[in-house]
Parts: structure tokens; C-alpha cells; sequence
């Protein structure tokens, strides 16, 4: 084994502390595909460390980006993220573009909207029925006394497990 190629050339420092999820973010924040990208693959792991199975659609022609898988039931999950923060309020766009106009998801589509709230590192998971044909949600920061509308889906990860 050379030298360059040791285990001790390679490896991690154990004693550096671990990155926040909000801290990580893609080099160009400004991007929305890069932002897109860097949601999914934060929900991938926020999922698996939750117990869930997690596949990805080959290609992007579907309307969802995963399909969760419970162990009893599979869901198609549709990941959007947020760190646009006005008047005391994030603002996501929870609908899809068609012809430059923006359309809301359907229930035969997706079956649940999930929101990741970067600079909170929060989660909503808000099934699509709830969504009621919006095109863009309003949510409050977990500082807020209000709940808002969909407070309620805040780190709802227990609706996936419901039949």
C-alpha cells in the first residue's frame, strides 16, 4: 500500500463536528434545479434514518420524485423546499409548471407534497388532498406561536404509516 493510498491518507477526521443541514447548501443557492436536487437528497436521508425504504423514478418524467415505501403501503412523493422568508412567513411554490403557468398537483399524481424548510431544517408532510389545488403554500417559522394552515403537517412523518 503506498503512501497516497493508506487508510490514514483518506480518512476523515473523526473529531470534526458534523455539518448542520442548514449550512450545507449548493454553491449557487440561486439555482433552483441545484436547490431542487439538494432537497431530494436531503429527504433520502432524512427518510431512511427514519426507517423508510426510499426508490427513485429513473428519468424525470413523472410528477412525484420518490416512492416511499412504509413496508406496508408505497406513497409518491412529490419534494419541494423553501428558504424564501417574507413578512415573517417562508413561501414554497407547491405547484408543478405547464406552459409557463403554474398548476397544482392532483391526487392522481402525488400522494403527498413534502416541503423541506432549509434555514429551519423542518419538515411538512402534507398529503395532497390537503393541498386543496394551491399552487403555492405560506408557512410559519416553528418560532411562531401560530400554527398557520398547515402547522399541523410540521415533522408529520407518522402520516406515511396511516392507511
Amino acid at each position: 500500500m503506498t503512501k497516497a493510498t493508506s487508510s490514514k491518507a483518506v480518512s476523515p477526521k473523526l473529531s470534526q463536528p458534523k455539518p448542520r443541514l442548514a449550512k450545507l447548501r449548493p454553491a449557487r443557492r440561486n439555482e433552483t434545479k441545484r436547490r431542487g436536487e439538494f432537497a431530494e437528497l436531503v429527504f433520502q436521508l432524512a427518510a431512511i434514518l427514519r426507517g423508510f425504504k426510499v426508490s427513485k423514478p429513473h428519468g424525470d418524467s413523472d410528477r412525484y420524485d420518490f416512492i416511499l415505501d412504509t413496508g406496508t403501503r408505497l406513497w409518491r412523493v412529490q419534494v419541494k423546499s423553501t428558504s424564501n422568508f417574507h413578512e415573517g412567513l417562508y413561501h414554497v411554490n407547491s405547484g408543478r409548471r405547464l406552459n409557463q403557468r403554474a398548476v397544482p398537483y392532483k391526487e392522481n399524481q402525488i400522494d403527498f407534497l413534502v416541503v423541506y424548510v432549509v434555514p429551519e431544517e423542518t419538515w411538512y408532510i402534507i398529503p395532497v388532498a390537503d393541498l386543496e389545488r394551491r399552487v403555492s403554500l405560506l408557512l410559519y417559522p416553528k418560532n411562531n406561536p401560530k400554527p398557520g394552515l398547515y402547522g399541523k403537517f410540521r415533522e408529520a412523518w407518522h402520516l406515511f404509516q396511516t392507511t
